[in-house]
């Protein structure tokens, strides 16, 4: 089947093609029922915009570069999800290169192997420090997008470390006041920022915080981390759903029930979390969101458009399940 042109949608919205090209491009001053015309042709002829054209007439790559680190893990796995839609809908195409983000080295090969081709712009999902500052100590002429937590919906001193906080409050709220915290790992930023987080709201609210440890993000290190938890603690938060699967796991085998026993809640809000006996209750995070925020501002400055216009992405929200339950019900 012919693949559809911008004059096959122009002719099927009864508009110009210079029309439907101002609407590709993003400009925004096009009359609303126009705009309306060209979206519905788009949609039904399947319209998939033309790279190689691109490229002819602009002599700009449609390829953006990206460093991936952690793909398996829910988060850095949704956020490229969410960078790649965005990336699509304006035509371009990502070049993943996996590295691990706690090796310089490493982060190095991969800013190698991306630069080595005719790309646009890099992206990079920048959980540790170690890729922030390779990233930085390159001389790179072409824009960069680094995962910063920045573009929010709501502002806020420190927005990533509102997972934390939201876990704690609901424990707070729920009566609790002997809590412990399982955190990521310590190299990770967003386990500091959610550690920060929590630790801030438990004194903010007068618990006490009985226990602490870290994992490594997997449902085996939660496993792990449930067979050191003391007998007192009436509630546990963890840094993110693998690791309070996998703790709920080991409380079971020691004959402690959730939330009966001990109350337990998660972050990220992973795929799986409200399939698990009890329902994991967690902290809602939009990975798919900061994603597409991320890619759109990288692509607004390959464009040179405005960063301003790029809408920003939603603020965590807690989703309160089974596996969460007030101290007076124990």
């Amino acid at each position: 089947m012919r693949r559809a042109t911008i004059y096959d949608v122009a002719r099927q919205a009864g508009v110009s093609h210079q029309t439907v090209t101002r609407f590709l491009n993003g400009f925004e001053g096009i009359r609303p029922e126009t705009r309306e015309k060209v979206q519905a042709a788009l949609a039904e002829l399947n319209y998939r915009p033309n790279g190689a054209a691109r490229w002819l007439r602009s002599r700009q790559s449609n390829r953006i570069g990206v460093l991936a680190h952690r793909m398996e893990l829910s988060g850095p796995g949704r956020i490229i999800v969410g960078a790649n839609a965005a990336a699509r809908s304006r035509g371009f195409v990502l070049d993943i290169a996996s590295m691990d983000g706690e090796d310089a080295a490493s982060v190095d090969a991969a800013l190698d192997l991306v630069m080595e081709h005719q790309i646009a712009g890099v992206f990079a999902t920048a959980q540790t420090d170690v890729v922030r500052a390779a990233v930085a100590n390159r001389a790179i002429d072409i824009p960069i997008a680094i995962d910063s937590g920045e573009g929010l919906a709501s502002a806020g001193d420190n927005p990533r470390a509102h997972p934390g906080l939201l876990a704690a409050a609901h424990l707070a709220e729920l009566g609790h006041r002997r809590v412990a915290f399982v955190n990521g790992p310590s190299m990770w930023i967003a386990s500091g920022e959610r550690r920060t987080g929590f630790l801030d709201e438990v004194a903010a609210r007068g618990l006490e915080l009985v226990w602490e440890t870290e994992g490594d993000w997997s449902a085996e290190s939660g496993y792990r981390a449930s067979r050191e938890l003391p007998e007192d603690v009436t509630a546990v938060a963890l840094a993110n759903d693998s690791m309070a699967i996998g703790f709920i796991f080991g409380l079971a085998e020691r004959g402690i029930r959730v939330p009966e026993g001990v109350s337990v809640i998660g972050m990220d809000d992973s795929p799986e979390s409200r399939f698990h006996l009890p329902s994991l209750s967690t902290i809602r995070l939009d990975f798919e969101g900061e994603g597409a925020y991320l890619m759109n501002v990288l692509i607004a400055n390959i464009e040179g458009e405005s960063v301003a216009d790029v809408p920003g992405y939603e603020l965590p929200e807690l989703v309160a399940r089974g596996s969460t339950a007030p101290i007076a019900a124990k």
